[in-house]
């Protein structure tokens, strides 16, 4: 009875060390994120992020699109930082602050303050800038992408 009831506690840790396993515990990989506000400026990106150990973020692959805006971004920079808690199931949770700023003579700048939870990350945005009319805010929402 002592073996039957080892074997059953060891099935049953394994089944359940797969259940915590899921695209919520990583931030690492790669995100879409579409940003919209009023009037109908929308601009989207895609990027892989890293954490790294200090909680800041690496990028890279970044691509970015703008409909119905003055703002450009031919070439940009972006930093960020990731403050993070999680559980022994996956679940990451956390603040997100992200940004994107474009190089060259006019420097437009894109921020993005959110929270992380539930697999994808949901927060605010706003772009400043030295291009005429680059100015904007609004709400976004990020998910894991391929």
């Amino acid at each position: 009875m002592k073996q039957l009831f080892t074997v059953l506690i060891l099935i049953a840790s394994v089944a359940l060390a797969g259940c915590g396993s899921s695209s919520t515990g990583n931030i690492n990989g790669t995100w879409k994120a579409i940003l919209t506000s009023t009037p109908n400026e929308t601009f989207a990106f895609a990027t892989s992020l890293t954490v790294n150990s200090n909680g800041s973020l690496g990028s890279s692959n970044f691509n970015f699109t703008v409909n119905n805006t003055s703002c450009t971004f031919p070439a940009e920079t972006e930093s960020g930082s990731f403050a993070f808690s999680g559980n022994f199931n996956g679940q990451v949770s956390g603040t997100f602050h992200y940004v994107v700023m474009s190089t060259g003579t006019e420097v437009n700048t894109l921020t993005l303050d959110g929270t992380v939870s539930g697999g994808h990350i949901t927060g605010t945005w706003t772009v400043t800038g030295a291009t005429a009319g680059c100015t904007g805010n609004g709400n976004f929402t990020m998910t894991p992408g391929t």
